[in-house]
Protein backbone atom coordinates (compact mmCIF):
# COMPACT_ATOMS: atom_id res chain seq x y z
CA UNK A 1 0.00 0.00 0.00
CA UNK A 2 1.33 3.69 -1.06
CA UNK A 3 2.74 5.90 1.94
CA UNK A 4 0.25 8.59 2.03
CA UNK A 5 1.34 12.22 2.60
CA UNK A 6 1.53 14.57 4.64
CA UNK A 7 3.01 11.27 6.81
CA UNK A 8 2.70 10.87 10.22
CA UNK A 9 6.02 10.17 11.45
CA UNK A 10 5.59 11.45 14.71
CA UNK A 11 3.35 8.41 15.69
CA UNK A 12 4.63 6.04 18.47
CA UNK A 13 7.87 8.97 18.31
CA UNK A 14 10.21 7.58 21.53
CA UNK A 15 10.94 11.01 22.24
CA UNK A 16 10.32 14.62 22.82
CA UNK A 17 10.37 18.04 20.86
CA UNK A 18 12.95 20.00 22.45
CA UNK A 19 11.67 22.92 21.27
CA UNK A 20 8.76 24.25 19.29
CA UNK A 21 9.03 27.94 18.58
CA UNK A 22 8.50 30.48 15.54
CA UNK A 23 10.83 31.12 13.52
CA UNK A 24 11.29 35.34 12.36
CA UNK A 25 11.38 36.49 9.08
CA UNK A 26 12.42 39.48 9.38
CA UNK A 27 15.29 41.98 8.53
CA UNK A 28 16.82 43.83 11.19
CA UNK A 29 19.03 47.11 11.13
CA UNK A 30 20.23 49.18 13.58
CA UNK A 31 20.68 53.01 13.32
CA UNK A 32 23.84 55.33 14.56
CA UNK A 33 21.69 56.45 17.42
CA UNK A 34 21.45 52.72 18.56
CA UNK A 35 18.15 52.15 18.11
CA UNK A 36 17.53 49.04 16.46
CA UNK A 37 14.46 48.47 13.78
CA UNK A 38 12.97 45.36 12.82
CA UNK A 39 10.62 45.20 9.60
CA UNK A 40 8.81 41.62 8.81
CA UNK A 41 9.62 40.14 5.36
CA UNK A 42 6.90 37.54 6.13
CA UNK A 43 4.37 35.89 8.90
CA UNK A 44 6.56 33.84 10.96
CA UNK A 45 6.66 30.06 10.56
CA UNK A 46 7.53 27.00 13.57
CA UNK A 47 10.50 25.81 14.03
CA UNK A 48 11.14 22.70 16.09
CA UNK A 49 14.01 20.31 16.92
CA UNK A 50 12.84 16.17 18.00
CA UNK A 51 15.22 14.09 19.96
CA UNK A 52 14.52 10.30 20.89
CA UNK A 53 15.81 8.59 23.46
CA UNK A 54 18.49 5.71 22.98
CA UNK A 55 17.40 3.71 20.87
CA UNK A 56 18.15 -0.37 20.60
CA UNK A 57 19.81 -1.26 17.58
CA UNK A 58 16.48 -2.65 15.55
CA UNK A 59 14.31 0.33 16.55
CA UNK A 60 16.87 2.74 15.71
CA UNK A 61 16.74 1.23 12.43
CA UNK A 62 13.34 1.04 12.06
CA UNK A 63 12.99 5.04 13.33
CA UNK A 64 16.31 5.98 9.81
CA UNK A 65 13.62 4.29 7.84
CA UNK A 66 10.39 6.12 9.04
CA UNK A 67 12.18 9.63 8.20
CA UNK A 68 14.09 8.08 5.08
CA UNK A 69 10.27 8.08 3.75
CA UNK A 70 10.67 11.96 4.12
CA UNK A 71 13.36 12.50 1.74
CA UNK A 72 15.23 14.85 3.26
CA UNK A 73 12.63 17.62 3.11
CA UNK A 74 10.98 16.24 0.33
CA UNK A 75 7.47 15.16 1.62
CA UNK A 76 5.64 16.87 4.17
CA UNK A 77 4.73 15.09 7.57
CA UNK A 78 2.15 16.35 10.75
CA UNK A 79 4.13 18.52 13.16
CA UNK A 80 3.58 18.58 16.07
CA UNK A 81 4.78 20.24 19.79
CA UNK A 82 4.52 17.00 21.94
CA UNK A 83 4.49 18.82 25.19
CA UNK A 84 1.06 20.25 24.37
CA UNK A 85 -1.28 17.46 22.59
CA UNK A 86 -4.40 18.28 25.27
CA UNK A 87 -4.57 22.02 26.85
CA UNK A 88 -3.00 22.79 29.76
CA UNK A 89 -5.82 22.95 31.58
CA UNK A 90 -7.24 19.66 30.47
CA UNK A 91 -4.54 16.56 30.83
CA UNK A 92 -5.48 13.58 28.71
CA UNK A 93 -7.27 11.55 31.60
CA UNK A 94 -9.09 14.87 32.35
CA UNK A 95 -9.75 15.90 28.91
CA UNK A 96 -10.93 12.29 27.97
CA UNK A 97 -13.42 12.24 31.01
CA UNK A 98 -14.57 15.84 30.95
CA UNK A 99 -15.53 15.88 26.94
CA UNK A 100 -16.37 12.28 25.66
CA UNK A 101 -18.86 14.05 23.47
CA UNK A 102 -17.27 17.17 22.55
CA UNK A 103 -17.80 18.02 18.84
CA UNK A 104 -15.57 20.74 16.92
CA UNK A 105 -15.02 24.14 18.24
CA UNK A 106 -14.84 26.80 15.50
CA UNK A 107 -13.82 30.77 15.29
CA UNK A 108 -16.60 32.76 16.46
CA UNK A 109 -15.27 36.26 15.69
CA UNK A 110 -12.16 37.88 14.71
CA UNK A 111 -10.71 40.92 15.90
CA UNK A 112 -9.95 43.64 13.26
CA UNK A 113 -6.23 43.63 14.10
CA UNK A 114 -5.75 39.84 13.05
CA UNK A 115 -4.78 38.71 16.44
CA UNK A 116 -7.73 37.89 18.78
CA UNK A 117 -10.43 35.70 17.71
CA UNK A 118 -12.85 34.36 20.16
CA UNK A 119 -14.12 30.46 20.32
CA UNK A 120 -17.59 29.03 20.16
CA UNK A 121 -18.67 25.42 20.32
CA UNK A 122 -16.73 24.91 23.07
CA UNK A 123 -17.89 22.86 26.56
CA UNK A 124 -19.20 25.57 28.71
CA UNK A 125 -16.88 27.04 31.06
CA UNK A 126 -14.17 25.88 29.06
CA UNK A 127 -10.47 27.63 30.27
CA UNK A 128 -8.25 28.42 27.98
CA UNK A 129 -4.43 28.96 29.20
CA UNK A 130 -1.58 30.96 28.24
CA UNK A 131 0.48 28.46 26.62
CA UNK A 132 -2.46 26.60 24.66
CA UNK A 133 -2.09 25.82 21.04
CA UNK A 134 -4.86 25.66 18.69
CA UNK A 135 -4.85 24.35 14.73
CA UNK A 136 -6.99 26.56 12.81
CA UNK A 137 -8.40 25.30 9.28
CA UNK A 138 -9.43 22.09 7.41
CA UNK A 139 -8.99 20.54 4.24
CA UNK A 140 -5.29 20.88 3.20
CA UNK A 141 -4.66 24.17 5.42
CA UNK A 142 -3.94 24.14 8.57
CA UNK A 143 -2.37 27.12 10.19
CA UNK A 144 -1.37 26.44 14.08
CA UNK A 145 -1.42 29.33 16.95
CA UNK A 146 -0.45 29.60 20.16
CA UNK A 147 -2.56 31.44 22.93
CA UNK A 148 -1.31 34.78 24.50
CA UNK A 149 -4.65 34.67 27.09
CA UNK A 150 -6.22 33.14 29.55
CA UNK A 151 -9.83 32.99 28.37
CA UNK A 152 -12.91 31.44 30.04
CA UNK A 153 -15.88 30.11 27.88
CA UNK A 154 -19.56 31.30 28.98
CA UNK A 155 -22.37 28.79 29.72
CA UNK A 156 -23.21 28.61 25.85
CA UNK A 157 -19.39 27.46 24.93
CA UNK A 158 -18.37 31.04 23.50
CA UNK A 159 -14.91 32.75 24.67
CA UNK A 160 -14.40 36.51 24.78
CA UNK A 161 -11.66 37.32 22.53
CA UNK A 162 -8.37 36.48 23.26
CA UNK A 163 -4.95 37.12 21.19
CA UNK A 164 -2.85 34.46 19.30
CA UNK A 165 0.71 34.48 17.82
CA UNK A 166 1.52 33.89 15.14
CA UNK A 167 -1.42 36.87 13.38
CA UNK A 168 -4.42 34.80 11.44
CA UNK A 169 -2.82 33.93 8.44
CA UNK A 170 -5.20 36.14 5.53
CA UNK A 171 -7.81 33.47 4.44
CA UNK A 172 -8.60 32.14 7.97
CA UNK A 173 -12.25 33.40 8.59
CA UNK A 174 -15.20 33.02 11.13
CA UNK A 175 -16.56 29.28 11.55
CA UNK A 176 -13.00 28.01 10.46
CA UNK A 177 -12.87 24.77 12.52
CA UNK A 178 -10.79 25.11 15.52
CA UNK A 179 -8.72 21.55 16.88
CA UNK A 180 -7.79 22.10 20.77
CA UNK A 181 -6.33 18.98 21.58
CA UNK A 182 -3.88 17.75 19.25
CA UNK A 183 -2.70 20.79 17.44
CA UNK A 184 -0.52 20.50 14.52
CA UNK A 185 0.58 21.32 11.32
CA UNK A 186 2.11 20.27 8.10
CA UNK A 187 6.05 20.58 8.49
CA UNK A 188 9.53 19.54 6.83
CA UNK A 189 12.47 18.10 8.01
CA UNK A 190 15.22 20.71 7.26
CA UNK A 191 17.62 18.81 4.65
CA UNK A 192 20.81 17.89 6.49
CA UNK A 193 19.31 17.82 9.49
CA UNK A 194 18.61 14.34 10.60
CA UNK A 195 21.64 12.55 12.83
CA UNK A 196 21.27 8.99 13.90
CA UNK A 197 24.80 7.89 14.84
CA UNK A 198 24.92 4.35 16.89
CA UNK A 199 27.62 3.90 19.53
CA UNK A 200 30.36 1.87 18.38
CA UNK A 201 30.55 -0.95 21.29
CA UNK A 202 26.54 -1.17 21.86
CA UNK A 203 24.76 -0.40 18.50
CA UNK A 204 22.69 2.06 20.67
CA UNK A 205 21.95 5.54 19.68
CA UNK A 206 20.07 8.94 19.59
CA UNK A 207 17.76 10.07 16.77
CA UNK A 208 17.60 13.56 16.43
CA UNK A 209 15.95 16.39 13.33
CA UNK A 210 14.77 19.67 12.95
CA UNK A 211 11.80 20.80 11.05
CA UNK A 212 10.32 23.76 9.91
CA UNK A 213 6.37 24.87 8.82
CA UNK A 214 5.92 23.98 5.20
CA UNK A 215 2.70 25.94 3.92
Amino acid sequence: MAIAFPYDVLEGFPGWSTDFQLLWRQEQSRTAGGQTLVKDLGSPLWSTTYLTRTLRPNELDAWRARLDVLENGLNQFVGRPLSRCYPIAYPRPVFDSLFPAFGAAAINSINANRKAISLKNLPANYKLSVGDMITIGSGTTFNLHRVMEAATANGSGVTPQFEIRPHLWPLTAENNLAAIHNPFCLMTIVPGSISSTADLSTGRGVISFQAVESR
